[in-house]
């Protein structure tokens, strides 16, 4: 969203009524925040498969697809609890054992993140499509 753009509208809302709006370009509606979380390549994917109940972490590291790296899932779920979105509890044993859950917070992002896979599975035709079009348009259709 640009910094003149602030609003998002639906087909249905009438004009002059945006679904959400900011009071000020520059406080965002606390949307940066958010989706600089959620919009990384790995927190998503840690949420849905926490969802699912208490995981350690390799445990948790090998259910997620697309192979994250150690050390990249060590920072996301250090994001992910630094935002209040999972508990991590350490057990004193040799090794340590460690364990990952959603916070009721964490929990409440789960109904999101399946809304958004619902979407993105409906529309996936669609998108498909328009991709196709794109990409068949001349090149000097496509410059700005």
């Amino acid at each position: 969203m640009s910094a003149g753009h602030t609003a998002v509208t639906t087909p249905g809302a009438s004009a002059g009524e945006p679904v959400i709006s900011c009071e000020t370009p520059q406080d965002e509606c606390g949307v940066r925040d958010v989706l600089d979380r959620l919009g990384d390549k790995w927190s998503v994917y840690v949420v849905v498969e926490l969802a699912s109940g208490v995981l350690r972490f390799k445990e948790l590291q090998r259910r997620i697809h697309g192979g994250i790296s150690q050390r990249m899932l060590t920072l996301t779920v250090r994001r992910l609890e630094r935002d209040g979105l999972v508990k991590r509890t350490v057990y004193p044993t040799i090794p340590p054992q460690v364990e990952y859950e959603l916070t009721e917070m964490g929990h409440s992002l789960t109904h999101l993140v399946k809304s958004l896979a619902d979407w993105s599975i409906a529309h996936r035709p669609a998108i498909a499509e328009a991709r196709e079009a794109y990409d068949a348009r001349p090149a000097e259709d496509v410059r700005t």
